[in-house]
């Protein structure tokens, strides 16, 4: 298992859980629940923000957000 952060452009996973409790209702909210695949779309210039497809659209997200989420990648090419 790895962080969301941690995958590259074009990189697929499923989302596992979440680290922050503070952050998991926010993010249930936009799409990212356990068991729903992911897609990072886009890492921005600098590194920060991330643009990753999650049902059905696109989320663009934090490093710090995306840190507190544990995934199983499904393809590292």
């Amino acid at each position: 298992m790895i962080r969301l952060s941690e995958l590259g452009v074009g990189q697929t996973a499923v989302i596992h859980s979440f680290e922050k409790d503070e952050i998991f209702i926010k993010l249930m909210e936009m799409g990212c629940v356990p068991g729903e695949q992911v897609k990072v779309e886009q890492i921005a210039p600098l590194g920060d923000p991330i643009s990753v497809s999650v049902s059905g659209y696109h989320l663009s997200l934090r490093v710090s957000e995306a840190d507190s989420i544990f995934v199983e990648p499904t393809n590292l090419s």
